[in-house]
């Protein structure tokens, strides 16, 4: 077969678009399992008892050192909404390492989900307890109190937390709270503050605040 025109396409292909435009094809081809629903309530026992097994391998193997595990195993129980079992999965991460901030957010986070005040505050108050300098845990405390409009809980908590000495944000924060709910208080929290750091900072805050 003669070729009648020899002269170069207008359209140059190189390899590397060869290479890209079959990758692309490739991943169009993929494609992903369509999500089995189950209905049954023995295959769902079944289903359950396969994955808890699962879990339950991984964690004994990787579970000391690889802390995700134990987020993905009580995430998995939460949306079987065995919230009993996910608490135990949760308190056993908690056992593996309880200086893993995230286990406890993410522990407080799922009572707060589903509207388990009362586990939550519980959750939130051992880890202030255990770990009274990680200002995150504070904060989120308060805040869930201020949001089930438990003011007085949420300004003891405060109370709480200055006795630990926190950072000048954390003063200025219940400063600003009582400022709203008691404004008479905010001085003496100032008086607490000073007492504990009578640096440039905090007396700056000081005048600010009473010239307003």
């Amino acid at each position: 077969m003669k070729v009648k025109n020899k002269q170069p396409a207008q359209r140059q292909i190189t390899a590397e678009q060869i290479l890209r435009e079959a990758k692309e094809i490739q991943l169009e081809d993929d494609f992903k399992a369509p999500k089995t629903i189950i209905t049954d309530p023995q295959e769902l026992a079944e289903y359950r008892l396969r994955k808890r097994k699962e879990f339950e391998d991984t964690a004994r193997r990787v579970g000391r050192w690889n802390h995700s595990i134990w987020i993905k195993y009580a995430h998995w129980e939460e949306s079987q909404k065995d919230f009993r079992r996910a608490r135990s999965v949760w308190e056993r991460a908690i056992d593996v390492d309880y200086t893993n901030t995230n286990f406890w957010l993410k522990y407080a986070e799922m009572e707060m989900r589903h509207r388990f005040v009362n586990h939550a505050r519980n959750v939130w108050d051992r880890a202030v307890s255990l770990l009274p300098r990680i200002d995150q845990l504070w904060y989120k405390y308060i805040h869930m109190e201020e949001m089930v409009k438990e003011t007085a809980k949420a300004r003891l908590i405060f109370d709480r937390w200055m006795a630990f000495e926190p950072d000048h944000a954390a003063w200025m924060a219940y400063i600003k709270e009582e400022m709203v709910k008691e404004i008479a208080k905010a001085p003496l929290i100032f008086d607490r503050w000073m007492a504990f750091e009578p640096d440039h900072a905090a007396w700056m805050a000081y005048i600010k605040v009473s010239l307003k």
